[in-house]
């Protein structure tokens, strides 16, 4: 007779990795009759994007790794989806819940096989909205929530969203954001790094630029518009521009990534270790990116942030933080930077909750959804 719950964790992509980790650790501390199943599905898998996470994070090595691998959006959900659910099958306790978190691949494929199942879905960072339908991301975050029985939100606009969809209150905790618990538990490893002194920059003198998103990367016109704004832009403040893998396979297409290679003021580079984005962002003048998670750090950080997109499932950081949308108006671009160089830039302030100890509260709200389960079984 099993004494302990498991819980089964998920990961797949790099946001996930980030925040696993005080989620397992919050569980650990908050929930002693759980015992956590540390999933990775493989959805990425290169070292850069995965494995240097794990080191560099303290996360425990995965108690399962289903290898998914790479594919088109509905290949790679149904692979997720029929890999974790043949676990599900055959492993040797059934988990009491699978916790998921985001809206990666790996969140709604996940999810969907434990609730064809029968086991309860618990998902962080829940109700969160673009309202965009375009964007993947959103179609994962409205098919988990409408799946899950405990919904943890990092936002108050969260449990505005979800009681609109119908979720019932007792389902949806106020829990801040696991983020900030890594941004603010990592923040003096990722300066010692020195990042600045590798790359010859100089604190508070530089943008960090990234972008990933389809809407951003997959237009050539749009893409060009942007390379032509980052040259720009580099001339009064030298550009940090670490390159998603596909980002960089769309530049080599059109021929911009030796036009890129070609500018002084611009320093592209692979994909950085979350120690070494962090080590850059921490002392950046601005932050320029499609990422909802950069977005959130900004904010935390108190570092003007102009974000690459028309909306954002992260309306806090615009309301009460330091980022403002920009979407494709590179000319409002290029004012806004100037504006932060001649420091015209508007205030933010960090939001509630966003406290370094979301990790825990999560770990308490996990704890008290299965002993209500037990108490009504």
């Amino acid at each position: 007779m099993h004494s302990k719950d498991i819980v089964a964790c998920v990961v797949g992509a790099r946001p996930n990795f980030v925040k696993m980790g005080p989620i397992l650790r919050g569980i650990e501390a908050c929930a002693p009759n759980v015992q956590t199943r540390l999933i990775h599905t493989g959805q990425h898998y290169d070292d850069a994007m995965s494995d240097s996470f794990f080191r560099q994070l303290g996360l425990p090595h995965p108690d399962v790794h289903l290898s998914v691998g790479s594919g088109r959006q509905g290949e790679q959900t149904a692979k997720i989806l029929d890999s974790y659910e043949r676990w599900l099958l055959d492993c040797e306790q059934t988990p009491a819940a699978t916790l998921v978190v985001g809206d990666v691949n790996s969140t709604v494929g996940c999810a969907l096989a434990s609730a064809k199942l029968q086991i309860p879905v618990i998902h962080v960072e829940a109700g969160l909205r673009s309202f965009d339908r375009r964007m993947p991301e959103e179609i994962n975050r409205v098919v988990t929530d409408a799946i899950s029985e405990l919904l943890l939100v990092s936002e108050p606009s969260g449990r505005v969203n979800l009681l609109k969809e119908g979720k019932p209150d007792e389902s949806i905790r106020l829990c801040g954001n696991v983020m900030i618990d890594v941004l603010r538990s990592q923040l003096d490893a990722a300066t010692a790094l020195d990042p600045l002194r590798k790359m010859g920059l100089t604190e508070n003198q530089y943008a960090v630029w990234t972008m990933h998103r389809p809407s951003n990367v997959d237009d050539p016109e749009q893409l060009r518009r942007f390379v032509d704004a980052m040259i720009q832009i580099s001339q009064p403040l030298p550009v940090v521009f670490p390159v998603h893998p596909r980002t960089r396979n769309r530049l080599e297409t059109l021929g911009l990534w030796q036009t890129l290679e070609a500018t002084s003021t611009i320093l592209a580079t692979d994909p950085l270790s979350y120690h070494e984005l962090l080590g850059l962002t921490s002392k950046a003048k601005v932050i320029i990116t499609d990422s909802g998670g950069l977005q959130e750090e900004a904010t935390a950080l108190e570092i003007p942030c102009l974000t690459l997109r028309e909306n954002t499932e992260r309306p806090i950081t615009v309301d009460e933080g330091t980022s403002v949308l920009v979407g494709h108006d590179v000319g409002l671009l290029v004012k806004l930077v100037n504006d932060v160089i001649e420091n015209k830039f508007k205030q933010g302030k960090c939001p509630q909750l966003w406290d370094g100890s979301a990790g825990r509260r999560v770990g308490t709200e996990v704890a008290t959804f299965l002993a209500s389960r037990k108490k009504l079984s």
